[in-house]
């Protein structure tokens, strides 16, 4: 299940590990080891290191993040985000996510992968990275590096999927539904457009202009009317309606422009996300444990912990004795227990074990350079992971 945990300040603060990773030279230089070094201490390509990434990943292109420096819970302490029963039970709860969805979708939409999406790439490109797991819901990683396989722990954005019949739709297409119901949010949005509200990165700046910039794509106008904002109804439960448990047609009725009403029995959509206070898919959550399973090491990138989901993960990497790393910028969950978990090995030259607190960005691109110098020693390593470089899309990403 996702579960928030939003105070900021319960997080304990960075300790570097091992302790030359305090600076940006030698974080590189303990990851290089961590990712190359055996636990026999010769140097090679662990048999393969999944990486596990959250929110911080994608700052740097444009989204917002929950506990970082300009992070949601940080710069707004009243954020609460809608929970699944909420939005499955409360039509009006329903219109005031829709409305804000339909804001923030732009700039989700225009962002792209970062820097560090692809240095993600070339670490698998070089035989170093062979899976991914994200809390991320922007589907980055699935277009930086489609080869390499993506559990989506949280689900994604880029669709919306029915209550009922469970199928899924185009978000991008909805989107144009949404505009089509809310004529007057439609001429609002194009102002805000206009006004380069979406445009800066920089939270007070938002603000400024009248508006708080959430993670998952959302945006917060105080005292907006979101009890005039309108959704459509699932469009293949409205041509025929299911039936329910008791073997009635349920029913999905509209107004007259189409929009779902009150008093409807089925035909919800809802983002093809996992919410707060909703359970993750078996088969993600058994995919998510057989990456970590299979894996000869964890490296965490961009993400505190905070959420259950991912916690549970490391801890599941620690108590099968396998070497974590964490490139974060601030503290973590569980701190100071990994960081003794790290500390455990006497040679402290990052390869069982790396904490260190930089940008991704920034760090891992220039990590890959490193790693590419190294490996040109070992090019049966490269030739591998070329060949087996193939033609996958992303439906190999898990859902």
């Amino acid at each position: 299940m996702r579960i928030p945990y939003s105070s900021p300040g319960a997080l304990p603060a960075a300790r570097a590990v091992p302790h030359y990773a305090s600076d940006f030279a030698g974080a590189i230089t303990a990851l290089s080891n961590f990712l190359t070094i055996s636990s026999s201490g010769q140097n090679a390509v662990p048999s393969s290191t999944v990486i596990l990434s959250g929110a911080g990943l994608s700052v740097a292109s444009g989204l917002a993040d929950y506990r970082g420096q300009n992070g949601t819970y940080t710069q707004n302490t009243t954020y609460r985000p809608i929970f699944y029963e909420e939005f499955c039970r409360n039509h009006e709860a329903r219109k005031r996510y829709w409305a804000r969805s339909f804001l923030g979708w732009t700039t989700l939409d225009k962002s792209k992968p970062n820097a560090a999406h692809w240095a993600v790439k070339a670490l698998g490109d070089i035989g170093i990275v062979k899976e991914v797991v994200t809390q991320n819901v922007d589907s980055f990683h699935s277009i930086a590096h489609p080869n390499i396989p993506t559990v989506e722990l949280h689900g994604y954005l880029r669709s919306v999927r029915c209550l009922s019949c469970h199928r899924h739709f185009p978000r991008t297409d909805f989107q144009q539904s949404l505009s089509s119901l809310n004529p007057s949010w439609a001429t609002f949005l194009a102002g805000v457009l206009l006004s380069g509200a979406l445009h800066t990165e920089n939270p007070q700046d938002r603000l400024a202009k009248g508006l708080k910039t959430n993670p998952d794509g959302d945006v917060d106008l105080p005292d907006a009317p979101y009890s005039t904002f309108r959704y459509p109804p699932c469009p293949s439960c409205h041509a025929n309606p299911p039936k329910d448990e008791n073997g009635l047609r349920s029913r999905i009725d509209v107004d007259a422009d189409g929009a779902w009403i009150a008093g409807n029995t089925a035909g919800v959509l809802k983002p093809a996300v996992v919410m707060f206070g909703e359970s993750i898919p078996n088969d993600v959550k058994l995919a998510a444990e057989n990456a970590v399973d299979n894996s000869g090491r964890l490296l965490v990138i961009g993400s505190s912990l905070a959420t259950y989901s991912a916690w549970r993960l490391v801890m599941r990497a620690k108590e099968r004795g396998k070497p974590i790393g964490i490139l974060n910028l601030g503290g973590v969950r569980g701190e100071e227990a990994f960081v003794d978990y790290m500390n455990e090995d006497s040679r402290q030259d990052g390869s069982t074990g790396v904490r260190a607190e930089q940008r991704a960005d920034v760090l891992l691109p220039e990590l890959v350079k490193k790693l590419q110098i190294g490996l040109r020693k070992l090019p049966e390593i490269r030739e591998s992971s070329t060949a087996a470089a193939g033609s996958q899309r992303r439906s190999n990403c898990v859902a």
